[in-house]
């Protein structure tokens, strides 16, 4: 019972936290990234608590929108569970999901890992590609004010953490730097299994784009 009621305060606080936030990174990718997580769970042997909580604290303050700082995140993340005197374990736990589940770009370890984290870390993933990841991409691409397509700037895929946070190119781009990269990086059976249908609509989307942008069709 108290698990629920901190989980509810969890949501409540989500919610409010990211209200007005990007379209991409909103309390409804949240939610999805919370359900993709019970989802893929139910496969795995978890905690199921610190699963929901690291699910919905993964991108309470996403360091893309704070000039690139990743410690509001887990700092956010740590007083809250604090001041709800969720016990230090959990805590501990779910500031290092929430330091380590983003993919970061060129050559970055990861240095934390766990079966939790897995969980997660594949959740948010699979809401980074199929229809809702294209929809998020070109929408943090319009957010950004960025190009859709320039086929005079090629795809960068050797970048380093430094060049993949700061980058500009074009929405496209983005695809082939990260986005068809993240079926290879699924870390559950669920996860790798979810993952390929909607790898395969990326790569029709991108068909059809190509076709339409020679006009082609």
């Amino acid at each position: 019972m108290i698990e629920k009621k901190i989980i509810s305060k969890t949501i409540d606080f989500v919610k409010e936290t990211l209200s007005g936030a990007e379209g991409g990174h909103d309390w409804f990718h949240t939610k999805r990234v919370f359900n993709n997580a019970k989802l893929i769970s139910k496969e795995e042997n978890v905690d199921s608590f610190v699963v929901a909580l690291g699910a919905l604290l993964h991108d309470i303050a996403d360091s893309k929108f704070h000039n690139g700082d990743e410690t509001i995140g887990p700092g956010i993340a740590r007083t809250f569970l604090e001041d709800l005197q969720v016990n230090k374990d959990v805590i501990d736990h779910v500031v290092l999901i929430v330091e380590n589940i983003s993919f970061k770009g060129g050559n970055s370890k990861q240095k934390f890992r766990s079966l939790e984290l897995d969980v997660i870390q594949d959740a948010d993933r699979l809401d980074a590609i199929g229809a809702v990841g294209i929809a998020r991409c070109f929408n943090y691409g319009g957010f950004k004010n960025r190009a859709i397509y320039n086929p005079d700037i090629v795809p960068n895929l050797s970048m380093t953490k430094e060049e993949y946070k700061n980058s500009t190119a074009p929405t496209i781009n983005h695809f082939y730097e990260k986005l068809l990269l993240l079926k290879d990086r699924m870390n559950t059976k669920t996860g790798k299994k979810l993952a390929q249908q909607r790898h395969a609509f990326m790569e029709q989307f991108l068909d059809q784009f190509y076709r339409e942008w020679e006009g082609e069709v």
